[in-house]
């Protein structure tokens, strides 16, 4: 049996204060691969205070592939997505290829 996770949808456009900065989320899509929907969220992290100076990327954050879409909620009153993480090597990169090229993007991270 394939491994399910819940994500929980984050408010976008909404800073999230983190140990040495924040970061924002700033639009969800899904994006097809290989017949199946992939839940991707890109957004913006910014360093502010820490030992190493500070700066900042756009990011995105694939969960995985959509199994069920908006189908619950959370404590918070949150959308929440059941997704099937991908641990495919190849299918990662296919994605993380995609997203690239349709933004500018500094670092794809896997669920």
């Amino acid at each position: 049996m394939k491994k399910t996770l819940e994500y929980v949808h984050q408010e976008l456009d909404k800073e999230v204060t983190a140990l040495s900065g924040y970061y924002t989320p700033l639009e969800e899509f899904q994006v097809d691969y290989n017949g199946r929907k992939v839940l991707c969220v890109t957004g913006v992290s910014v360093i502010e205070c820490s030992c190493c100076g500070s700066g900042g990327c756009s990011y995105a954050i694939v969960p995985g592939y959509v199994l069920s879409w908006k189908s619950g909620k959370s404590d918070a009153g949150l959308p929440v997505t059941v997704v099937e993480p991908i641990s495919d090597k190849a299918a990662r990169q296919g994605i993380a290829a995609i997203l690239k090229e349709k933004k500018a993007l500094g670092n794809v991270e896997f669920w």
